[in-house]
């Protein structure tokens, strides 16, 4: 089972990204969009892990309190493009957290810097130079909690399912 721990959006956030998905193809940008569903801010990429309950475990114990996201910016890696989000101290404190309470449980995980971004597009292709001229999106929305979702490959792309999640315990 390919695992990852995410931050998921609500409709204002997702409305925001779809919008400059749609800058993006008017700019003439080409490659593969991310859907609307597939739209997520990973914290932690476990990968084949056959142990859930372990992962919500650990997500558990990293005690996640909400905070505000923003969306911020936009930019490449490579071929893919991401919009940013505002690098709020609650958002890499989880990480950081959550990524202890990972290697504690000696749980496999994505070592790379914690770098947080929202992928919209994959194996871009543009005919400009630097990044287009599309507006990056505006949003914002309270992070509640976090998800552990399930990555398969169907007939046409990424199919990511909700198989766990860990409310915050400080609602504001």
């Amino acid at each position: 089972m390919r695992l990852f721990i995410a931050l998921r959006f609500d409709e204002e956030i997702l409305r925001a990204l779809a919008d400059f998905q749609a800058r993006l193809k008017a700019c003439e940008v080409r490659g593969h969009y991310a859907t609307e569903e597939n739209l997520h801010l990973t914290l932690a990429f476990i990968g084949e892990y056959g142990e859930p309950d372990a992962v919500l475990d650990a997500m558990e114990a990293a005690a996640f309190a909400s905070f505000p996201l923003r969306l911020d910016g936009m930019g490449t890696f490579r071929d893919l493009y991401w919009a940013g989000v505002e690098k709020h101290p609650a958002l890499f404190g989880y990480a950081k957290r959550l990524r202890r309470a990972l290697a504690e449980r000696e749980i496999p995980y994505d070592r790379k810097r914690f770098s947080p971004h929202i992928t919209v597009l994959r194996k871009a292709s543009w005919q400009g130079e630097g990044l287009p001229d599309a507006a990056p999106p505006v949003g914002e929305m309270e992070a509640r909690g976090v998800s552990l979702m399930r990555s398969e490959r169907g007939k046409h792309g990424m199919i990511y399912t909700k198989i766990g999640a860990v409310e915050a315990r400080n609602v504001l």
